[in-house]
């Protein structure tokens, strides 16, 4: 059983990852720090029922996600639809042309990846649905592991799975539509998208 005096020596140092987190959830800073503080109070009042030696960091996120949900998620009246099923796989890699060979070592992503801004990843990441988009900051961003995420989110690992893949499909598919704008990809390429 964890001791509440010792919350604040082991819990704050995860403030800066939890309020990036929140930011990108609620997309506003006043309601991201209202969002990190329920956390946080949350987290206090239930510390003696927190087992020492577990993931203190994907406990916190969970309370994080699961108020986030609760709090700010319940006042939409229906969640988000999207179709994302058509996107194939690597959609934003195939279709930019190539560079000339890139440096070794290098995945094709970091590649495809260098010729967009971070304000392009972000928006394209914030258009994302709510699901996706928490199952991709969690593993992509925060760099929790399939297994973590479905603690968090309290889902099935398949459907955590799910998530993680329908949502880069869907970035690589908004990246695309960037690349386009600015001319990276040419019509040329005989290929359409779907």
């Amino acid at each position: 059983m964890a001791d509440q005096a010792h919350f604040t020596d082991v819990a704050m140092e995860h403030m800066p990852g939890l309020y990036s987190a929140a930011l990108r959830m609620t997309r506003n800073a006043a309601d991201a720090e209202d969002l990190v503080q329920e956390t946080y109070l949350k987290a206090y009042r239930s510390y003696a029922s927190f087992e020492e030696g577990t993931n203190l960091r994907a406990w916190l996120y969970r309370i994080l996600t699961n108020t986030f949900i609760n709090s700010y998620r319940a006042s939409k009246r229906r969640p988000e639809v999207t179709d994302v099923e058509d996107v194939e796989d690597l959609y934003l890699y195939r279709r930019l042309p190539s560079t000339g060979g890139g440096e070794p070592g290098r995945s094709a992503e970091d590649e495809a990846l260098d010729r967009f801004t971070d304000d392009d990843v972000k928006t394209a990441l914030e258009e994302l649905p709510e699901a996706f988009r928490m199952a991709v900051l969690l593993a992509d961003v925060q760099g929790f592991s399939y297994k973590e995420i479905a603690e968090i989110t309290d889902v099935p690992i398949g459907t955590v799975m799910s998530r993680i893949h329908r949502g880069r499909r869907a970035l690589q598919k908004a990246l695309y539509g960037v690349a386009t704008a600015r001319g990276l990809v040419g019509s040329a390429s005989g290929r359409t998208m779907d």
